[in-house]
């Protein structure tokens, strides 16, 4: 008899290396899915298949802190603008919320506040509403005049859906009253009724157009239609209740900016109460849950807000979200279906990633046709086999889930999945690398062919010319996978050669479909378009393993231009240890940047150290010059500083002082060392204030440390 399948490791469980190879498939399924819902309005999965995927990253992530990886899912919020529109740049971001799941996330959120804030258990006033299931917008009025209307696109920048929005009723055109600031913008969420979502999907069935999975998706797909007529057609709502820009403020809590909002004529939740401690928000979510049902809208959970505005601004962000609010999320639903086929994705790195190809299922309304299996142990764990039943979840540790195989449904010639131990794209070997450290064998296993592996070339060629990385106008992964096949790129560095072999291989290209004349001399004025471009983004762009955008851009902040990058990482590669082990001042500088652990500082030292790594970098660089970020906050007067922070903070908690310090453009670390500039030292200092004594760095009090953080 087969073993019956284990559940899921908990979190507090998974070793580092199974914690990190998850954390890597999370972000790209969460990539795949910020695409479908947020970009092309096609979401693959429902809301809450997508909230047990961002929080089983955040769990994971903080868990092991020193694995989170530099593209984390957890700092973006949305998807870039669609190219349809035009764009509308948001003055304030618009960022997302983190996720409650439970009574007990909530009184941890609450706990939180309270920790952060050093209240010692004052009461904290918390407002609660309806989230809505909708698309998000935001409104810009003018002398209490609508001008503009944008949504949320990638939080910075949104799609400008005016027209549109002016043709929804609970949208006033002008604001209502007296004493309306110049410049107030309201946002809100956009969604449609049940009634109108039946009513509109007969109509196009009637006239043999799509129909729409769920209001959220017709709404949204309303939303940003070219012909503002259709929009009209569609019956949309909207509810105001958060504000982006006001030229004035005159209010001191979040219930009465949102009391404001109906006296200016926006219709507001009327669900929407306040309430002063984490068991009384958890009662008003049992009674909206038991309402849902009949609200004639969707709603997905609730929403809880600090009430006191002085105290969000205290609390301040996160990431992508605030630390003053969170979203007490519904729980979700199960299903049954057949895994039909066992696929190997290879990635750039020569990951072998098993995928579950699905009988389609629908779960919660949204059709479910895949699952990442992750790797061959958890293949193994669950004896998960072609032809099984399982159980699909739409709550859990990853999304889409497998939950547990119904071994009472398998077939009798089941026979146990082997995983491959070779690639299935170049037939080179397979292996899994023992972790020097620990001893252990890596969870992944990886394609040895390197460049010869089609897979691992092109993924790592798409990856070069990706909208984070070089980016160029014209030539995507689709093209530049062309041109591999084609031959006229070999490598990444061959793309800024190609103008000048412009012969007989591209007479050839120019009779292929969508490859003119006018074509080609597009894409080498955008090639060259490239030739100069930011550190971070040419580091982005090499594809070095666990070096992600964010981990990009602090390398590049930190040593500034190539010339000091490249020597660094080189000598950083280098072992003077008597064991081989790398103990150098430049290796010692790079574990000493806030935010880079022992696996990104190996991953960066490994490329560094390989000779054919070296030679493709010189290639790049005797085509491209690399350009330094620019300064942020010049204005600061710690922008650009490394402080550390020691000893106990009385003013504010240690969270608070360094998240001010960031928002400065000064880096954090947590250690001294010659490069500190700074020391901020409370009460019971001891040996980071004695080093910095040694050293000479600047000493400052907490008191001193506020006085100079709020100083023009």
């Amino acid at each position: 008899m087969a073993k019956k399948p284990r559940k899921p490791i908990a979190v507090d469980k998974l070793n580092p290396m199974l914690a990190q190879m998850e954390l890597e498939q999370l972000v790209k399924e969460i990539a795949k899915h910020n695409k479908a819902y947020h970009g092309d309005d096609a979401p693959l999965i429902s809301d809450a298949d997508y909230d047990v995927l961002m929080r089983r990253n955040a769990d994971i992530e903080a868990a092991f802190p020193q694995l989170k990886l530099a593209n984390s899912p957890s700092d973006l919020v949305g998807y870039v603008p669609q190219e349809k529109f035009k764009k509308i740049t948001h003055n304030i971001p618009m960022l997302s919320l983190g996720n409650a799941f439970n009574a007990d996330d909530v009184q941890e959120f609450y706990t939180k506040i309270d920790r952060f804030l050093g209240l010692d258990g004052a009461v904290i006033n918390l407002t609660a509403e309806p989230k809505i299931d909708g698309l998000s917008a935001s409104l810009r009025y003018e002398n209490g005049i609508l001008v503009s209307g944008a949504t949320r696109g990638d939080g910075q920048v949104g799609e400008d859906i005016t027209e549109n929005l002016k043709t929804i009723s609970e949208i006033p055109h002008e604001l209502k009253g007296d004493n309306i600031p110049d410049i107030v913008e309201v946002r809100g969420e956009v969604y449609m009724s049940h009634a109108e979502f039946a009513a509109l999907n007969a109509r196009q069935e009637d006239a043999g157009q799509k129909i729409f999975a769920n209001p959220r998706n017709a709404a949204a797909g309303s939303l940003r239609q070219l012909d503002s007529r259709i929009t009209a057609s569609r019956n949309l709502h909207f509810f105001a209740y958060a504000w982006g820009e006001m030229s004035e403020f005159g209010f001191q809590t979040q219930m009465g900016m949102v009391e404001q909002f109906e006296a200016w004529g926006f219709t507001v939740n009327p669900l929407m109460k306040m309430f002063d401690n984490a068991d009384e928000l958890v009662a008003h979510y049992a009674q909206i849950e038991e309402q849902r049902p009949h609200l004639g809208y969707d709603i997905d959970g609730v929403v809880y807000k600090v009430n006191r505005l002085d105290l969000q601004e205290r609390l301040g962000f996160v990431s992508r979200a605030p630390r003053w609010a969170i979203a007490h999320k519904f729980p979700a639903e199960k299903a049954r279906t057949v895994i039909n086929d066992i696929e190997i994705q290879v990635g750039r790195t020569g990951a072998l990633t098993p995928v579950a190809r699905l009988e389609p299922v629908s779960v919660g309304g949204v059709v479910v046709s895949n699952a990442t299996l992750h790797n061959e142990d958890e293949i193994a764990r669950k004896d998960v086999r072609i032809g099984d039943t399982v159980v699909i979840q739409r709550a859990g540790d990853v999304i889409p889930q497998i939950v547990e195989v119904v071994l009472e449904k398998r077939p009798a010639d089941s026979v146990a999945y082997e995983f491959p131990r070779h690639c299935p794209i170049c037939g080179s070997a397979a292996d899994r690398e023992l972790n020097a450290k620990t001893g252990k064998m890596d969870v992944i296993r990886r394609c040895e062919g390197g460049l010869i592996c089609k897979a691992q070339v092109t993924e790592r060629l798409r990856h070069f010319v990706s909208r984070n990385a070089f980016d160029f106008d014209g030539l995507g992964s689709k093209q530049v996978e062309q041109f591999y096949e084609w031959g006229i790129i070999k490598d990444a560095a061959d793309i800024f050669d190609i103008e000048a072999h412009d012969g007989e291989k591209w007479d050839t290209v120019r009779k292929r479909e969508g490859w003119g004349e006018q074509s080609v001399d597009k894409l080498f004025a955008a090639i060259n378009d490239r030739r100069e471009i930011g550190l971070d983004r040419f580091i982005f762009g090499l594809g070095i393993r666990h070096i992600g955008e964010t981990t990009a851009r602090m390398l590049a902040r930190n040593y500034e231009t190539m010339d000091v990058f490249l020597p660094a990482m080189q000598a950083a590669s280098v072992p003077i240890g008597t064991d081989g082990e790398l103990v150098n001042e430049a290796y010692a500088d790079l574990m000493n940047m806030d935010g880079i652990g022992d696996i990104v500082a190996l991953s960066l030292v490994q490329f560094f150290a390989e000779e054919n790594n070296l030679k493709f970098l010189d290639k790049l660089l005797g085509a491209v010059t690399t350009i330094p970020l620019e300064k942020a906050d010049d204005d600061s007067p710690v922008a650009g500083k490394v402080m550390v922070f020691t000893g106990s903070l009385e003013i504010m908690t240690r969270n608070e002082a360094k998240a001010k310090a960031e928002s400065l453009g000064a880096k954090v670390t947590g250690s001294v060392s010659k490069k500190t500039d700074i020391l901020v030292a409370g009460p019971g200092a001891g040996s980071k204030l004695k080093k910095a004594e040694e050293l000479g760095i600047q000493v400052l009090t907490e008191q001193e440390w506020v006085d100079l953080a709020n100083a023009k």
